[in-house]
This record gives structure tokens, sequence and C-alpha cells, in this order.
């Protein structure tokens, strides 16, 4: 089995840094980050100043990726590969050109050409491996998918053998109906083939939703609710709130104040997330979502307001440590944490590419820097 501290990523559209944290959990040490937006860059420092987290060795930039030199790229790859590690590249490029509840332009889009910049800088630097992490609609809607397989053709031509799938977020653990597709490569000359075992799923496919969860209450601010029985508790949005502390977060104060009043926020039903925005969440049940932007507001279940960045933070599964400066904008806060892949789906995908890994390491344990061969 390989070592952990050989395993180094370079994190692309980093946000505050869910997707990498879910990789370090895992052992991997972070060797490189970037990061345009420099309010999300912050958080990503400040977070992991407070979990103790050492700082990227070949450090953080905010330059954006269409400005990055490929050559550079790959020198910087072959730098951190001259102390031993295998090199991969992590990223999702913003979606909501392919999202079918976004802007859906496509690669045409101003999001949308960031996948072809990155997937051209994995070709160009060409590190072990990638992960791309992207809405479903850029590979279940025809209109997208044509586009997708452009960069998949790229990338074999570039050497790399690919592994993809359609990913929910409640699958690993989190409390959240959340669809991903993640596409995966390795490059052929290093990593063993066949087809990856997929680590961290608890909850496989669809089953979690088979379950008698309950649908719609009537809403009694501040009232008490006893949790049902016959539904995995651990998958719910109230159980989260507890196992983060929620209320004792240092991002517990960071919430938006209604501006038309409460009459609103006193007339959802707990659980009543059937209109596009003002969803209201059951606390007996996993969340629709984890977009809290001004454009889909989640509502507390049994609390006339909005949910706030720590309970936002603990739907996408974040461990308690983790936490944003306050110092940020709250629409900043939202999107950020908004964009992040859930910390536990990060993780298991963290550990699906360590295993492929140490599967290709048993098989020839003498090469170390498979990159090499």
């Amino acid at each position: 089995m390989i070592e952990q501290s050989n395993l180094g990523i370079f994190s692309f559209f980093a946000g505050c840094g869910l997707l990498d944290l879910g990789f370090e959990a895992e052992g991997y040490k972070t060797v490189y980050v970037n990061e345009f937006y420099e309010p999300f860059l912050d958080a990503y420092k400040h977070s992991r100043r407070k979990m103790g987290i050492a700082a990227p060795a070949q450090g953080y930039s905010s330059q954006s990726i269409e400005e990055l030199d490929g050559k550079r790229m790959r020198a910087m790859v072959d730098q951190a590969r001259s102390s031993g590690d295998i090199v991969g590249f992590i990223g999702g490029p913003p979606c909501p050109d392919f999202s079918i509840g976004g802007k859906n332009r496509g690669e045409t889009g101003e999001n949308g050409k960031l996948s072809r910049v990155y997937v051209d800088l994995v070709c160009a630097a060409k590190p072990d491996f990638f992960v791309f992490e992207n809405v479903k609609g850029l590979w279940r809607t025809k209109k997208h998918r044509a586009f997708y397989e452009t960069l998949k053709t790229d990338l074999v031509k570039a050497g790399y053998l690919l592994h993809e799938r359609l990913i929910n977020a409640i699958e690993f653990g989190a409390p959240q109906d959340r669809d991903r597709i993640i596409l995966v490569g390795f490059q052929k000359t290093a990593f063993a083939k066949g087809d990856l075992d997929w680590k961290g799923v608890v909850h496989p496919g669809r089953s979690a939703f088979e379950h008698k969860w309950p649908s719609m209450d009537p809403f009694e601010q501040g009232g008490y609710r006893a949790s049902p029985n016959n539904v995995p508790v651990e998958l719910t949005v109230q159980h989260w709130f507890d196992k983060n502390k929620v209320d004792s977060h240092p991002n517990a104060g960071h919430v938006f104040q209604p501006r038309a009043g409460l009459k609103r926020f006193l007339s959802l039903p707990e659980g009543d997330d059937s209109k596009k925005s003002y969803k209201r969440l059951h606390r007996w049940r996993y969340s629709p979502t984890a977009a809290y932007g001004n454009n889909e507001v989640h509502v507390h279940p049994f609390e006339a307001r909005r949910i706030t960045v720590a309970e936002a933070l603990s739907i996408q599964s974040a461990p308690r440590e983790f936490e944003l400066p306050a110092s940020m904008t709250l629409s900043a806060m939202f999107k950020t944490v908004g964009n992040g892949v859930p910390f536990l789906a990060a993780k298991g995908i963290a550990a699906t590419v360590k295993g492929h890994i140490d599967a290709r390491y048993r098989s020839k344990p003498r090469s170390f820097n498979l990159a090499a061969e």
C-alpha cells in the first residue's frame, strides 16, 4: 500500500475547499490551490488555519485558470513528482451553464467554457490522475452530452483511462438529495485497468429514498416533533444540526434576515419543498439540495427564518470544526457552501481513487513514481 503522504493534489475551482477537505481526510496532501474569487480563497485559508491543516507546498493562486500556462503546470507537477508524489488534479468547473435549473448556455457560456479549459490543462500537465465534478445536466442532457463526449475523447488521446459515475450525495451519508457526475481518469501507463471499486457508499443507488420519509407537517415554531420509526436518522437534517451543534457554531449568527416580514415564513408547512424557492426543510428528512443563494431560499424546519451558514455547512456534512470567516459577506458565504461538494461525498471519491492506486501499487511495488513508467 502506498504511503498516504505521497498522494498530492492540485486543486482548481477550490471554493472554500470542501472537496479538498475530503481528500485531505483520506490522507492526501494539497500541493497547490487555485481559486479565482479571492473571498473564497480567503475562506479556504481561514478554515484550514482553524483546523490546523498545512498550507500547500506550492502555494495559493487567484489567477484565472484561463491564464494558467500548461507548460508551467507540467513543471509544477514534475516538481511534486520529484519527491515521490503521485499527483492528481481535482476540480469542479462552475456548472450553471449545464444545469437544468441554471443558465443552460452550455459550452459557450462564461462558466461552461471553463470545463474545456480545465480539461485542456489536464491534457497539458499530465498529472497521474484527475477528478472532474459537474452537474448531471452535462452528462444527461442531449444538448450538452456531445460536448462532454468531446472532453472525454481528448482525455483518452492524452493517455487517460476514464471512469464515470452519476453519484448522489446521500449515497455517502450526506443528508442531501444531490446528483453529480464524477469523471475520474488515470494515466494508462501507470494504473491498473478495471472498474473502480467505489468506497464510502453506505446507501447504494436509490436505496436511501425507499424509506417512508415524512412528507409535510403543520409548522409549529419551536415545536417538538419526535423522530419517525424505520428511517435512517443519520440522513436527516435534525441529526446533522445536532451533530454539528449548529446553535453554538462560529457561523450560527450568519443568516439573511427576512425583508418582507415573517408572514411567508409562518405559512409554510414543515417539509414543503414543492416550490423552486422558499423550501421549508423537514427536520426528520434529508434536504432537497444545497443551493442556498438568493434564488433558492431554504427555510428552517421549525423556526420562522432561513437557515444559517452553520446549518448549511451541516447539510453539506462538513466537520463541525470547519468554519468560514466572519468578514465574508452573507452572499459569498452561502454561495461557496452551496457550490461545494458535500464533504462525505468528497471523502468517498478520494477513497475510491486511493483504492485504485493502491491496487496498482500492489501489482508493481517496485515502481513508486508511477508516472515515470
